[in-house]
């Protein structure tokens, strides 16, 4: 199941302030600020895609580029397994709500 990964990347993103807000779309949920900073996506039963807005973020082997999300976001990781949600992940996902202030 992808609930504890999904459940698991709320409460990182709600732990940064009162100021975020979860958006549930058709297919994906936004995660806002001011303005979008992640997207969270069920790519397929195994896997969640998480897009990122990162300003000038060289691109990884794990911080990979938007691909399907296209101009919604400037990077994508995706993840397969909770222990993924790991203090790298979390550092992308403060910089993506640092940067949407």
């Amino acid at each position: 199941s992808l609930r504890p990964i999904y459940e698991s990347l709320l409460e990182v993103v709600m732990n940064f302030g009162a100021d975020v807000a979860i958006s549930p779309k058709k297919t994906s949920v936004s995660i806002i600020r001011k303005r979008q900073f992640a997207l969270i996506k069920p790519a397929t039963k195994t896997r969640i895609d998480l897009g990122l807005k990162l300003k000038d973020k060289p691109i990884t082997d794990r911080l990979g580029n938007s691909g399907p999300f296209g101009t919604m976001c400037t990077h994508r990781v995706q993840l397969s397994d909770i222990n993924q949600i790991d203090a790298e992940l979390k550092g992308w996902l403060q910089e993506a709500y640092n940067g949407a202030g």
